[in-house]
């Protein structure tokens, strides 16, 4: 029988992971909703290998896999794959 301390794998759960224990099955469903997008984009458009959305696609996954010790900067990482690169005169350009 596995204990309450261990996983479906045996292995063992660190109890002071409270924010893990409580966002787990969100993100794991959050993964599966993604891999499952990207299978439906693979199935159907045989040209996405080319397509610059799905290069940032994959380096924003490539953000959200890293383990580099960095904390809690991967969202600001992502949204700046995503983002226009700054541009200071920016009110010039919209009249504004």
């Amino acid at each position: 029988m596995v204990s309450p301390q261990e996983t479906f794998s045996g292995a063992k759960i660190k109890p002071e992971t409270p924010v893990l224990d409580r966002e787990f099955l969100e993100i794991r469903a959050l993964i599966l909703q993604l891999a499952a997008a990207l299978d439906r984009v693979d199935r159907n458009d045989k040209t996405s290998n080319d397509d610059l959305r799905m290069e940032r696609i994959c380096a924003g996954l490539k953000v959200v896999a890293e383990r580099d010790g960095a904390i809690g900067d991967r969202a600001a990482k992502v949204q700046l794959i995503f983002s226009h690169p700054y541009d200071a005169h920016w009110r010039t350009q919209f009249e504004l």
